[in-house]
């Protein structure tokens, strides 16, 4: 049978993983204002995420809005959006299927090979949904950096990489680390042997004498 420290330690790895790539895709701070140049005003701070943009005064306040319509959307930013969303449910369901899979659930306790195997299923759902969100972060990091050292783009138009870029390469790399312990809890086959055959019983010496 599995080893249940390993499904324990990768489900815990997996599961803080899978919550930080919610609160990564919630945050607003996926890029900010860079204050790269000499006459640049750093007054307010510029924020901008997934799904709105913020701008924080240096009093403090803060103010975001909702991007209006999707259609208006680039397409990185759409596209990021589809893969984050993607992992979160693929992340979701491995939750779930990796839950009745564990050693210290009641679940399937009479078959205990679909048990691992459906452990090892949700290892491979939290390994797919902390790929999905590593590409995702850094397609968007990557976008981030080309828009950065664009000559074209002016100097007070930069942005930089935000907090929410870190959350989320954190949290896929430990949804990828917790996803591979599950996966690693796959029990072993056991070399089996053919069964050994009974040797012939030797005749009784007593019987007829033969010339």
């Amino acid at each position: 049978m599995a080893n249940g420290g390993l499904q324990m330690l990768g489900f815990i790895l997996a599961f803080i993983g899978w919550i930080g790539i919610v609160v990564s895709t919630a945050m607003p701070q996926w890029r900010i204002s860079s204050y790269a140049g000499d006459n640049i005003v750093t007054a307010q701070a510029i924020y901008e995420g997934l799904w709105m943009s913020c701008v924080i005064q240096s009093t403090g306040q803060m103010q975001c809005k909702v991007y209006d319509t999707l259609l208006n959307l680039s397409g990185h930013l759409q596209a990021t959006r589809a893969l984050m969303i993607v992992s979160i449910l693929l992340g979701l369901i491995g939750c779930f299927v990796a839950m009745i899979g564990m050693k210290c659930m009641k679940c399937m306790e009479d078959d205990e090979v679909r048990k691992v195997r459906m452990a090892v299923l949700g290892g491979i759902l939290f390994l797919v949904s902390g790929f999905a969100a590593l590409v995702a972060t850094s397609w968007y990091g990557n976008r981030v950096v080309q828009e950065f050292f664009d000559p074209t783009r002016p100097v007070n138009a930069r942005y930089e990489f935000g907090q929410a870029l870190f959350v989320g390469w954190a949290a896929a790399s430990l949804a990828i680390l917790g996803g591979a312990f599950l996966c690693c809890s796959c029990p072993r086959r056991e070399t089996t042997y053919p069964p050994t055959r009974p040797y012939p019983k030797s005749a009784p010496s007593g019987g007829k004498d033969y010339v």
